[in-house]
């Protein structure tokens, strides 16, 4: 019988074609990966790696181990899910990854309510924009906000994503608020760089899709960053309410033209396909949905806010 933790550890060394960084990812040391492999080899009467003091590579015997290896372990794993599914705790260690807004703001701040209802899990939270591979990097789930979540991963909707053009109450007093799009052209448009073409922002109204060309002062990649200069009374951007929810509940920012945005953008958790979806992925998805609402808690007071707002706009505009 082989030992399935040697045959795990080869596995991963196998996949990375590194002890050391097998054994970061196995949370282990290189010596014990190393003595793991060397065991394997002896139990198999086979030489599995070619080794360098540079470079492993796996010898043709290697090769065949590997690939039987991954689908030993793959439906070792698809039956410890199975298993798992039956359980009514979720337990062991949730890996998620969320994106440095939706995350900082909205996934963090929920992660002591939801583990103090699961004392039997533990979490691993990283908060990156960064695209992360779940299966090369070991990840349970993303959450992320898209347009089209990626395939083959599977994608639950948790929150639309809507956004606000927006500017301080003082900023408009000084400089007159924008009745439509075209008005933006006298405006100091903050631009946010990782979304569509720079300099040019597309609105949806009464007669179909209107693009308008805008110019501003600062231009950044981050919709926090963002929201600060805005707050600062810089000028006018486009910025997701689940950033700026609070502040326009509190009259610091008014929202303008909101009848022209459409939701284009949702927030996903997603995750790799899977027959049996793990307990633990399921009950952390379950909380967030739960949480947020159908209609999400940092728009709840918006959608009167908006209402006034549009209502202020069409009676200037007349």
């Amino acid at each position: 019988m082989f030992d399935l933790n040697l045959l795990a550890v080869f596995a991963r060394v196998a996949e990375v074609g590194s002890f050391a960084e097998a054994a970061r990812r196995l949370g282990t040391s290189r010596s014990v990966v190393s003595k793991a492999v060397a065991k394997l080899e002896k139990s198999l009467d086979a030489r599995l790696l070619n080794r360098t003091t540079r470079h492993l590579s796996l010898t043709e015997i290697g090769q065949v181990v590997a690939a039987h290896a991954g689908r030993i372990l793959e439906e070792l794993d698809q039956l410890e899910q199975v298993v798992g599914s039956f359980a009514d705790e979720p337990r062991g260690t949730l890996r998620v990854s969320a994106s440095v807004a939706f995350g900082t703001l909205h996934v963090a701040p929920a992660l002591a309510d939801f583990l103090t209802a699961h004392p039997g899990l533990k979490m691993e939270l990283t908060i990156t924009d960064r695209l992360i591979d779940l299966a090369e990097e070991g990840y349970d789930m993303a959450i992320r906000v898209t347009a089209e979540p990626p395939l083959p991963l599977v994608a639950r909707k948790l929150a639309p994503v809507r956004r606000k053009l927006c500017g301080t109450p003082g900023y408009f007093k000084k400089h007159g608020l924008p009745l439509t799009p075209t008005d933006l052209v006298q405006h100091n448009c903050l631009d946010y760089t990782r979304s569509g073409e720079q300099g040019l922002w597309r609105f949806n109204g009464p007669r179909g899709e209107i693009e308008v060309p805008v110019s501003g002062s600062l231009h950044v990649d981050d919709d926090e960053a963002l929201s600060q200069a805005v707050l600062g009374g810089l000028g006018v951007a486009l910025l997701p309410t689940f950033i700026i929810g609070k502040d326009l509940q509190a009259g610091q920012l008014q929202a303008v033209l909101s009848e022209y945005i459409p939701v284009e953008r949702y927030v996903y958790a997603m995750y790799l396909p899977s027959r049996h979806l793990p307990v633990k992925v399921r009950a952390f998805i379950d909380f967030l949905i739960a949480r947020i609402g159908t209609e999400p808690y940092w728009d709840h007071d918006n959608m009167t806010v908006a209402m006034l707002t549009g209502t202020i706009t069409r009676t200037v505009a007349q």
